[in-house]
Formats: structure tokens, C-alpha cells, sequence
């Protein structure tokens, strides 16, 4: 399975919830399959999904999902231990390995190589922190879901990529529907 393939499979389960989604073809790729006003798309800030969504979880009870690649986790290494010492369990954390910048054509990251981005994430604090193959992806988010507890997930895929649209809404709409829906949920 690709990342494609993930995330086709994580529809059906994140899509009551709000998510946070990483730059380039992973927002691009959630936008073909499930655009939605609780889906914020990052769209010129690699590595900050997950500190972004990390900020939304601590300001209000709804739970929020961060959809992160192992390139951009790379990139913004401080998140894991911000997210650490700033426990929301109304947060999942999903990083999507594929061992690769899969949005600047498929160069090897070095979670692909060396590197474990579940082990680091232990090691800089955070207690709940699952790997998992692609395949189990959906169920380990819905146990995490119904865990009510802050939850970091490295899900093992395959890399590559599927042919997907530019995102064509101005990013000011973006903002102001995902802004708009929490408001509307945490009314």
C-alpha cells in the first residue's frame, strides 16, 4: 500500500473528526478523496502539520488528527518533544512513513534508512506511540479514537504516488471554514 492507499482507508474513520493534513500530495490526495470544512490543508509550510494540530487540540475539546509525513517530521524534529510536554489526549499524531519526500519525487528520507521515528518519539516523551504496517492503519486509528488518549502513530506504507489536482480554494477559505467548523463544534 502507498500513502494514497492509507489514506483511503482512514476516510470512513477520520472523516466526523477535524484534521490537520501535511503539505503537498498528502493534502492533495485527502482533498480528491474527502474534501470537507473540518480538513485543513497545509499548503506552504512543510513540517508544521503537526504542530499546528497539536495548537488546535490544546485550545478546544474536539479531537483533532495530524496527518504528517516522515519527511516533514523530519524537517520540524521539535514537534515530537513539544508534543511530549504539551499532552492534549484529544490529539492523534499520524505520521505516514513511506521513507520518502514523496512530494518532491520520492527521494529517500532517513526514516527509510536508519532512523525510527517511533523510537525518537519515545525517546523525546511521548507514552503512546504505535507503529504499524499499512494495512492495519484504520483499525489502529480507531482504537486510538476510542482511546481518549494523545496518540502517536508511524504507519509503515510503501512509497509512491497517484496522480491528484493542485488544490484550487484560496488558503484564506481554507482557514476560515476549518475555523468556522470548530466554532460551530465546540458551540
Amino acid at each position: 500500500m502507498i500513502r494514497s492507499d492509507v489514506l483511503r482507508t482512514l476516510v470512513p474513520v477520520i472523516s466526523d473528526h477535524f484534521v490537520v493534513c501535511n503539505i503537498g500530495l498528502p493534502s492533495q490526495e485527502l482533498h480528491m478523496l474527502d474534501d470537507q470544512p473540518t480538513n485543513f490543508y497545509m499548503l506552504g509550510t512543510m513540517g508544521l502539520a503537526s504542530s499546528i494540530g497539536l495548537g488546535v487540540a490544546l485550545a478546544q475539546s474536539k479531537k483533532v488528527i495530524s496527518i504528517d509525513g516522515d519527511g516533514s517530521v523530519l524537517t520540524n524534529f521539535g514537534t515530537l518533544p513539544t508534543i511530549a510536554n504539551n499532552v492534549a489526549d484529544n490529539f492523534i499524531l499520524l505520521i505516514i512513513d513511506n521513507g520518502s519526500y514523496g512530494s518532491t519525487g520520492d527521494q529517500p528520507t532517513y526514516a527509510g534508512m536508519k532512523t525510527s521515528l517511533a523510537k525518537v518519539a519515545v525517546a523525546c516523551g511521548c507514552e503512546n506511540v504505535i507503529e504499524c504496517q499499512a494495512e492495519e492503519c484504520a483499525d489502529v486509528m480507531k482504537a486510538a479514537l476510542a482511546s481518549d488518549r494523545m496518540t502517536i502513530i508511524v504507519c509503515k506504507c510503501e512509497s509512491g504516488n497517484i496522480p491528484v489536482s493542485v488544490i484550487t480554494t484560496d488558503p484564506v477559505v481554507i482557514r476560515d471554514r476549518f475555523m468556522n467548523a470548530l466554532k460551530e463544534a465546540n458551540a
